[in-house]
């Protein structure tokens, strides 16, 4: 089946680039469909789901390593019902299997989502995100894991059936109840309380790495700011987590400091290194908040971020046709982050002998490289405290 160059599994039909991706891996796929599930039913075969979408890096990682791989594929097809879904073309499976795969794990998920689902029902079993193609990193490798899933589920479907329904509980009681009832300010103050006690003093965000924007994070607090100041109480701790993060996130590597838009995520606390991939969800509330925090501030900064933001999105993610484009790769020609590194001649080469000390020491080609041997821009120091 891998050795046919002109050979192709049902995906090739799909109309999501994503799963066109996977259209000639010698996994038997199906797309989420009635058909994939009544085939898993009638042969009492467990579900493998796979979550993701065309920009993300280690969705091609995973697929390069294993979904490509025939004796990976080999063990796919003999075990599982492959299914493979696009998060941005089915955001309701992805929340419903995000929630699971938290609840099953106790830890955020991401993407590759990679789920073991009961036949009879779709309920996951056992959940994760990338695997490797290797034992490494405290991972097992995927073929072996494949192998071990499905003698659990052959040998242990008491305990999965005890799982699974303790599962459906816990998704219930985070279901709203429906009540007509007007809920008082319990649930925000706890928000607000549980935001500052993981809140990083030193480098803005919530958590360790890696570290989301979370835009909806930052505009309950700067909410929570403008009621409290309408009162005549500002909580002006509120607002400094919120300057204090935004500022962070757009001088550091999250944000594209040449050509506008914000990564996704930043593999480190620090907000310099992010995946590279861009999505037009994240950056269309960050412009949004952009424009609040400079409205209440009147801190240039923030009307700078968004006018480049707004710029990147008209002039990269806008399609002729008057649409948007939903994100843009994290990788290269290949390469993760290729066209974002710089190496200290290439910028010399652009800058005058005046101009290149000091672009240097505000972006850090001063320093050690921070990606791989080259430098990714990131903002060390306020250009007014290098002048």
């Amino acid at each position: 089946m891998s050795d046919s160059s002109n050979y192709t599994n049902r995906l090739a039909d799909a109309t999501s680039p994503y799963l066109q991706q996977h259209a000639r891996n010698p996994v038997d796929w199906w797309p989420w469909c009635g058909e994939a599930l009544e085939l898993a039913r009638g042969q009492n075969r467990p579900i493998l789901l796979s979550i993701g979408y065309s920009a993300c890096h280690w969705c091609h990682v995973m697929a390069h390593e294993s979904f490509e791989d025939p004796e990976t594929a080999e063990v796919m097809n003999r075990l599982f019902v492959n299914i493979k879904v696009d998060r941005e073309e089915r955001p309701d499976l992805d929340k419903i299997y995000q929630t699971a795969h938290q609840l099953l794990t106790q830890r955020p998920g991401g993407w590759p989502l990679t789920l073991f689902l009961t036949p009879d029902d779709q309920r996951p079993f056992f959940a994760g995100t990338y695997f490797p193609n290797e034992a490494r990193h405290g991972l097992p490798a995927f073929s072996d894991l494949l192998q071990r899933i499905e003698a659990a589920y052959r040998q242990k479907g008491d305990a999965i059936r005890q799982q699974n329904r303790s599962l459906m509980d816990a998704l219930c009681e985070l279901t709203p109840s429906g009540s007509e009832a007007i809920p008082d300010g319990a649930p925000l103050d706890q928000a607000r309380h549980q935001l500052a006690g993981s809140f990083d003093a030193s480098h803005g965000g919530f958590g360790q790495a890696p570290k989301f924007p979370h835009p909806t994070d930052l505009e309950l607090l700067l909410r929570r700011y403008a009621a409290t100041k309408a009162v005549g109480s500002p909580d002006r701790a509120a607002l400094h987590m919120v300057v204090f993060t935004l500022e962070r996130m757009i001088r550091g590597g999250l944000n594209d400091q040449l050509g506008g838009g914000f990564c996704r995520y930043s593999v480190d606390s620090e907000w310099m290194i992010p995946h590279f991939e861009k999505m037009l969800y994240d950056n269309g509330p960050l412009l949004a908040f952009c424009c609040d925090a400079w409205q209440i501030t009147a801190d240039p900064l923030f009307r700078d971020a968004a006018v480049a933001t707004a710029d990147w999105v008209v002039r990269e993610m806008q399609s002729p046709e008057g649409g948007y484009y939903s994100s843009l790769d994290a990788d290269s020609e290949g390469e993760e982050g290729k066209f974002y590194v710089w190496d200290r001649r290439e910028v010399e080469a652009l800058l005058t002998a005046e101009e290149y000390p000091p672009f240097a020491a505000v972006y850090g080609l001063d320093r050690a490289p921070n990606f791989e041997g080259k430098w990714h821009l990131h903002g060390y120091s306020p250009v007014a405290e290098v002048a």
